[in-house]
């Protein structure tokens, strides 16, 4: 059986063809939606019609697919206090992969839901307390968002994944099941001080985001839209990371995938010594993790790349900061152009470096001045991903991931001995998703990046 792994993108739908025993056939990629030009209405599904023909797909291939059209899956986190259950579940939010578009914390006032439903988000993940600690602000925040007008009711109202102290489960679910909000439930994402369970929030995450958000963004008009996508894109991605670092046995991974609008970093990482047997932190760290940079883009973003890297003091080692600083403006106003001639490629791949740089440092430092940075010291694996790297020379894919290996200076143990390779075919979905179907093929494919 030949195999068809889709990724719909907002801008671009990708797609690989995948033998039974694993050799990749063909890979492409097509705009997400036709032009839409005379009042014609657009459909995800219509990139979807033109990749098969592309890899000239069987009408039998077996189709397995995730999404980050229409934004990806946006999800506010609820949470007790902000640098306990809120950043717990803030960091598994991101894990289930999703763009973290708003953090509440403590009793939530009528402003503070009004400031969540201005951000539009498309899950709710509800946490707060350790199990059998404080209830009192779980339930006056579920009372609260049950009483809220956020996003509607109905059919139309937004999921509440639950996941916080569980002796408050039952109260908290009848509130929310009272006011007519969808609720699914997960285990605490923070049972106790200092130890974080992400796994159960993931599938809720990932259950309310195949039941209630792919089929309730209206971006097709197909419901076999809905029945192919089995995933967010960055939830495959970090399951495909997760199958990369099982089938290389020589150390941890580090991934780090250059977008248009937001700069990706994922790392999977084997504790060892003191990391693996104390906690010092209040909220122990995800070993398993990926971290967004919003501000990060080599399109929409690109403006802020530049802001950032001179806050880092990097743009002291740019040839010329002022041409740099021209091309983000333009590219910017034209998320859509492409490098024009060589000095454009060059400046593009300028833009990457400092997007990567910047992305790992954040993603490597610790997230509050009291917490431990995060051990990377032994990953022996970068992989790059992204358009960017995909669509340059070795000299190029050098460049930017070299700078990343030699970052002694950005304040974070860089890997004592590590290769850097890119996922040029983009594959690192597409071994996400066929890990749920079949672990061995996973494999197969996973062996064949870089």
């Amino acid at each position: 059986m030949t195999i068809l792994t889709v990724d719909f993108g907002s801008t671009f739908t990708k797609g690989a063809l995948i033998a039974a025993d694993g050799s990749v056939l063909a890979t492409a990629s097509t705009p997400t939606t036709g032009s839409g030009g005379s009042g014609e209405r657009r459909d995800v599904l219509d990139g979807y019609r033109v990749l098969r023909t592309l890899l000239d797909a069987p009408e039998d291939v077996e189709v397995h697919a995730c999404s980050s059209a229409g934004g990806g899956l946006r999800l506010a986190v609820v949470g007790y206090e902000r640098t306990v259950t809120a950043e717990a579940g803030h960091r598994v939010g991101l894990s289930a992969g999703a763009k973290v578009v708003h953090v509440a914390h403590g009793r939530l006032t009528t402003s503070d839901v009004a400031g969540l439903r201005h951000t539009r988000p498309d899950i709710i993940l509800l946490v707060g307390g350790t199990d059998g600690g404080n209830s009192d602000v779980l339930l006056h925040n579920a009372a609260r968002l049950g009483a809220g007008a956020v996003g509607g009711r109905g059919r139309h109202a937004v999921p509440i994944v639950l996941a916080g102290n569980r002796e408050a489960r039952a109260e908290a679910t009848g509130v929310l099941e009272a006011a007519g909000r969808p609720v699914i439930h997960a285990e605490n994402v923070l049972p106790e001080i200092g130890v974080i369970a992400p796994e159960s929030a993931r599938h809720a995450i990932r259950e309310a985001f195949l039941r209630h958000v792919i089929g309730g963004k209206g971006l097709s008009r197909d419901a076999a839209f809905a029945r192919m996508v089995e995933a967010a894109t960055p939830d495959a991605v970090l399951r495909g990371v997760e199958v990369v670092a099982e089938t290389r046995a020589d150390g941890d991974v580090l991934v780090v995938d250059i977008g248009g609008a937001t700069t990706d970093v994922y790392s999977v990482i084997s504790p060892e010594g003191e990391d693996a047997s104390l906690r010092k932190d209040v909220v122990a760290p995800l070993w398993h993790a990926r971290t967004v940079e919003g501000d990060l883009g080599m399109r929409w973003n690109a403006e802020h790349v530049v802001e950032a890297a001179e806050s880092e003091h990097l743009l002291g080692g740019v040839a010329d900061a002022e041409a740099l600083r021209s091309y983000a403006a333009h590219v910017h106003e034209r998320p859509g152009s492409l490098p024009a001639d060589d000095v454009e490629r060059r400046l593009d791949l300028e833009l990457a470096r400092l997007a990567a740089l910047i992305a790992v440092r954040r993603h490597a430092r610790p997230a509050q001045p009291t917490e431990s940075p995060r051990p990377l010291a032994n990953v022996t694996t970068l992989i790059g991903s992204g358009g960017v790297l995909r669509h340059t020379d070795e000299a190029g894919r050098g460049l930017v991931l070299d700078a990343v290996l030699g970052d002694h200076a950005g304040g974070w143990k860089v890997p004592r001995s590590a290769t850097g390779a890119v996922d040029a075919a983009y594959l690192l979905y597409a071994v996400g998703l066929l890990d749920g179907h079949d672990p061995a093929l996973a494999r197969v494919v996973a062996a064949q990046l870089g």
